[in-house]
């Protein structure tokens, strides 16, 4: 499996906050350019999500996919791997971490690790990674700093 790529940002909000966000996967096709529907398709007891189905459009880049998902009791950690191979990635892991720091912000740190299906040079690889990070961070934080509505 290839190296992860890590990258953080720093959020207006709590954990709390910034976690009911991430969490709310019917919402995303509402913040994120490239996920154009989400459909859950098994949940926890506790009623959050443990499986979704994304189908994602990014120009040159679309692809279905479903990934597992994995809760810190406290939601300081949430974690996801691919299923099942897709059409474009033979395998996907990924996490956000959440640490809430003393002036009520929250730095937010997103690790991806993706194995695409077709042939790609490390460094380009990496930054696809890169950017798939940077674009996700910031529409998240911007989707949290707007006060979008979480369920």
């Amino acid at each position: 499996m290839a190296d992860s790529s890590t990258q953080s940002i720093v959020v207006d909000a709590s954990p709390d906050r910034v976690a009911a966000v991430i969490c709310d996967f019917s919402r995303y096709p509402e913040w994120t350019d490239a996920v154009r529907r989400t459909e859950v398709i098994e949940e926890y007891e506790d009623g959050y999500a443990s499986q979704v189905r994304f189908v994602l459009d990014a120009g040159v880049l679309t692809d279905e996919y479903v990934l597992a998902y994995e809760y810190a009791e406290d939601l300081s950690r949430v974690q996801w791997h691919l299923v099942a191979p897709s059409k474009m990635q033979r395998s996907q892991r990924g996490s956000y971490d959440l640490v809430g720091n003393p002036d009520g912000t929250t730095t937010v740190t997103y690790t991806l690790e993706v194995e695409l299906s077709v042939g790609m040079l490390g460094m380009f690889r990496r930054k696809a990674e890169k950017m798939i990070m940077d674009t996700a961070l910031k529409e998240l934080k911007r989707r949290v700093e707007e006060g979008g509505a979480a369920r």
